[in-house]
């Protein structure tokens, strides 16, 4: 049903502008999410509750490992309509401390016939005090929320420490946890804080702050994650995985988009050479490499959240044996439509079955 009669419409919107029918995709659900009595009618329909699908990983209780990716709902709009879909988290974001319109459109283009995307938003957002007043207004959230944060645009480097604490500060009171991205593509210097000396001191002073606001929130610091792009060296991922260890980071997402173009032979060339972070079937298994280093790498002990490139519930389980703990969704239900996250968790529930 969805792709053969809804995903067309869905790509004809705007005249096939990728981000309009975002927009007017987002605009319904965050419609839909102002009415208890349809986002609960969706959630009978979609959500599978099972405490079999539960899990706590760093700390935090997830009724099913099947999240929403940041980049998706960036300010927040539609919360409960994501979990009446049947996500058992979602994250929002990705947020900077000063609000920003993001680079110039159009910046999301769709290559369909290898269900990817290419994107270069260059994280427009309304800021992490509108976020924090939108997440303030919704608690206790209807599933965990974690909030991706990075760096405004505006800010230099030398000053990024300073605008990634002042997000974490006023955000800190309504996230489950926080993710801390530095490795978009899309804004200009953001990946040489995956450097090991820049994340060093990234991660020292975030923790700092998060010591401090643990005591004065009277619930401990927050899990802290870092996540990751897919282009990192294997060197330069242990360097990073080193220091995540030194600084007592909960956990690693991999990975963001990629600026590389492996995969999409016989695309329109017109798309291929379009700037911006790829997504989707084309990073399918180099995400799944990532994870599975990554597992490795630490010994199974620091809880990874795989996501790039799950388009079906082959996909999922096979990011969880790689060594996920958590998976997370986006260009996939672009694809392949609201019920992915409910035809993962049953495949999840059969998988178990089966293994028992």
């Amino acid at each position: 049903m969805y792709r053969v009669l809804l995903r067309p419409i869905l790509f004809r919107l705007g005249g096939g502008d990728a981000e309009t029918a975002h927009e007017r995709t987002l605009h319904l659900l965050a419609l839909l999410s102002r009415s208890r009595p349809l986002y609960r009618t969706l959630e009978l329909l979609t959500t599978i509750r099972d405490q079999r699908l539960s899990r706590t990983v760093f700390g935090v209780q997830f009724p099913n490992p099947v999240g929403l990716a940041a980049g998706m709902d960036k300010d927040g709009v539609a919360l409960p309509a994501w979990a009446a879909l049947g996500f058992g988290f979602v994250e929002v974001g990705t947020v900077t401390h000063l609000p920003q319109p993001g680079n110039p459109r159009p910046r999301l283009f769709r290559l369909p016939t290898h269900e990817a995307l290419i994107n270069r938003m260059g994280f427009n957002n309304a800021g992490a005090a509108a976020l924090a007043h939108r997440l303030a207004s919704l608690q206790p959230a209807p599933v965990p929320v974690g909030v991706s944060i990075g760096k405004s645009k505006v800010t230099p480097l030398e000053h990024a420490i300073d605008d990634y604490c002042a997000s974490f500060r006023v955000l800190f009171p309504y996230a489950a946890y926080v993710a801390i991205n530095v490795s978009s593509p899309n804004t200009p210097g953001l990946r040489q804080l995956q450097d090991a000396d820049h994340l060093r001191a990234l991660l020292a002073a975030l923790q700092r702050v998060n010591t401090e606001l643990g005591r004065t929130h009277s619930r401990g610091p927050l899990p802290l994650l870092v996540k990751i792009a897919p282009d990192l060296s294997e060197p330069a991922l242990d360097e990073l995985l080193t220091v995540c260890a030194d600084h007592a980071v909960a956990g690693i997402i991999a990975t963001n988009t990629t600026i590389s173009r492996h995969g999409l032979a016989g695309a329109d060339p017109a798309l291929v050479v379009e700037t911006g972070g790829l997504s989707g079937r084309p990073l399918t298994l180099r995400a799944r490499q990532l994870v599975q280093y990554v597992a490795r790498a630490t010994g199974g002990r620091l809880p990874i959240i795989g996501v790039g490139g799950i388009h079906s519930p082959d996909d999922a389980l096979r990011m969880f044996e790689a060594g996920a703990a958590l998976i997370q969704l986006y260009t996939g239900l672009v694809y392949h439509g609201p019920l992915l996250p409910r035809r993962i968790n049953h495949a999840l529930l059969s998988y178990r079955k089966g293994a028992a």
